[in-house]
């Protein structure tokens, strides 16, 4: 497959499995879609990881593929037999993206293998840095910013939102979901919202818009933390577009 055609199919992935950053991205020019679907593809493949079988050890294999993968990438041998390896590869070696973090986002996602637990709001912030967080610092990087801190800390709340936006669907899903006490909840909202500090965005404004959605999930919240079971934080189809358009037209994050 060339190279083009690798980044189309983490594209076509990404639209599939996570259309708010597929719609963000495509604000972006070209060249950071680039840089932008094969990580996001990566991170997709991530946490699919432990919903695709019910089988701890095969989830586990799953992602020990992507460890595997990465340091062979770092190796410099050729990238795997698998439509996200090659693009993510070369993301790798022409944008110098951040193995550590990397390998964090693979680490982070061992928690949601097996049986999930209660969460306290410490363990759910830890959760979204390694996930979210970390995706967030590489693609922000990726892109040429320099404030990786800040992309961290954006990404963060935005994994925050994340996770408060899938608490249905985790309960639909079984394995053991206990829901948190409502002030789990509106601690989370908080402590995202206080996240949501400037950034010194520069050339890396088509990652951090990808949390464009995060303030209004978070606002939500803290105003009704009841509402995140009853799945009304999400807020209406045209607000969450609208909000994306508005944000592209003006040049924001």
């Amino acid at each position: 497959m060339s190279h083009q055609g690798g980044v189309q199919a983490c594209a076509e992935l990404v639209e599939r499995g996570d259309p708010d950053r597929f719609l963000s991205a495509m604000t972006g020019p070209v060249a950071a879609r680039e840089v932008l679907f094969p990580l996001y593809a990566f991170n997709l493949e991530l946490a699919r990881a432990p919903y695709v079988t019910q089988d701890p050890i095969i989830a586990r294999m799953r992602l020990q593929f992507w460890t595997d993968t990465l340091d062979e990438i770092a190796a410099g041998k050729p990238p795997r037999a698998h439509e996200v390896a090659e693009p993510l590869a070369h993301v790798l070696r022409t944008a110098g993206a951040d193995l550590v973090r990397l390998h964090g986002m693979v680490e982070a996602r061992v928690a949601d293998i097996g049986e999930a637990g209660p969460m306290d709001a410490d363990s759910v912030t830890a959760y979204a840095r390694g996930t979210a967080g970390n995706l967030m610092a590489v693609a922000g990087g990726a892109l040429g910013g320099e404030d990786r801190a800040g992309f961290e800390r954006i990404g963060t709340a935005q994994g925050i939102a994340n996770w408060l936006l899938a608490q249905p669907a985790l309960r639909a899903a079984g394995r053991g979901f206990v829901a948190p006490a409502p002030e789990v909840y509106a601690d989370l909202a908080h402590a995202g919202l206080r996240m949501l500090a400037p950034v010194k965005a520069g050339s890396a404004v088509p990652a951090l818009r990808a949390a464009w959605r995060t303030k209004g999930v978070l606002a939500r919240t803290a105003r009704d933390p009841e509402g995140v079971m009853g799945g009304s934080i999400a807020g209406s189809e045209f607000a969450r577009r609208g909000g994306l358009l508005w944000k592209s037209v003006t040049g924001r994050w």
